[in-house]
């Protein structure tokens, strides 16, 4: 005999003690969080509607690559101006709910004006985003043999998906918006492969060669012209408490000075300073500052450095 027709939608055992159960545990979950009833009334930050957003403002940064494939010079402006105006309304929606969500004590005007402003200046930097991220396209292109054209770079390479993805988020979580922010950096990770904190400093020429299991830590600040390679950990090498045992958010990851280039599978941790122009070896485990100029390789029985010799090969 055939298996039983079970018609859509209707298991064949009663849900309702488990609907029951699942509203305790998530009444027991709040109470502990410290979050009543209302919680979530007037919704929450969505990764969907977030995605949606980031897809438009990269199309309205590099309107002739990201944009529609029948998009001409002539209508470039039109264009941008259309996307902006989609984008905003749906990015401010989603701030919007960060603020009720974390039970700011101002009214709800106070909240409507931070969302504007909030939402306001960060179209202002749209400019100023789009010169940091054609400096990592000149970087990636100048930095790759393989890269045929800074097009090329655009349209086929992970790191740049995942660097218009921080200094977007990087602004919002400074201008206010932290959940905001970090929804959209986990949108990156899972779309790329690349795990940046979008608190993380990075200064401009930025490349990220291959870009799979990078990991770049909240306080981790990096300067200019600095290239990483795939499984690079930028973390933290121990986390300090305060007196109720609680987590300290406090500087914990590496500072890389200028033309720092990192090989695969380096994992640097700690608040360490990597001196301006040195190199790390691939799949080195590094938890002490280096001096500018450096070369750090990964020996037998133990790590090995010294100055730089420019033609002295790393990888």
């Amino acid at each position: 005999m055939g298996d039983p027709q079970i018609a859509p939608g209707e298991p064949p055992f009663d849900v309702a003690p488990i609907v029951s159960e699942l509203r305790d545990v998530r009444d027991a979950s709040r109470q502990e969080h410290g979050r009543d009833g209302a919680f979530g009334e007037r919704g929450f930050p969505s990764r969907h509607a977030l995605g949606r957003v980031i897809d438009v403002l990269s199309s309205a940064l590099f309107p002739q690559r990201l944009g529609p494939p029948d998009l001409r010079p002539g209508n470039e402006d039109c264009f941008v101006r259309a996307s902006l105006e989609s984008a905003i309304p749906l990015l401010a929606a989603q701030i919007r709910m960060e603020l009720h969500y974390a039970r700011s004590s101002r009214g709800a005007e106070a909240i409507e004006n931070a969302v504007t402003a909030i939402a306001e200046e960060l179209t202002r930097r749209l400019p100023a985003i789009r010169r940091l991220l054609d400096s990592d396209l000149k970087a990636a292109f100048d930095g790759d043999p393989a890269a045929r054209s800074v097009d090329e770079v655009l349209l086929c390479y992970p790191c740049v998906v995942a660097l218009i993805h921080h200094r977007v988020a990087h602004e919002l979580y400074h201008l206010g918006a932290p959940l905001v922010a970090r929804i959209i950096a986990e949108i990156a990770h899972s779309r790329t492969g690349i795990d940046i904190h979008p608190v993380a400093q990075i200064d401009e020429s930025f490349f990220i060669d291959h870009g799979t299991g990078v990991v770049i830590g909240q306080t981790a600040i990096i300067g200019k012209g600095v290239r990483l390679y795939q499984a690079v950990t930028l973390g933290a090498r121990s986390f300090s408490t305060d007196a109720d045992g609680r987590l300290v958010n406090e500087p914990r990851h590496p500072i890389i000075e200028d033309d720092v280039t990192i090989y695969a599978g380096a994992t640097i941790l700690g608040r360490i300073t990597i001196g301006k122009g040195s190199v790390i070896g691939g799949n080195v485990w590094l938890t002490r500052s280096v001096p500018p100029m450096s070369r750090v390789r990964q020996t037998q029985p133990s790590i090995n450095i010294e100055l730089a010799d420019p033609c002295d090969p790393c990888d």
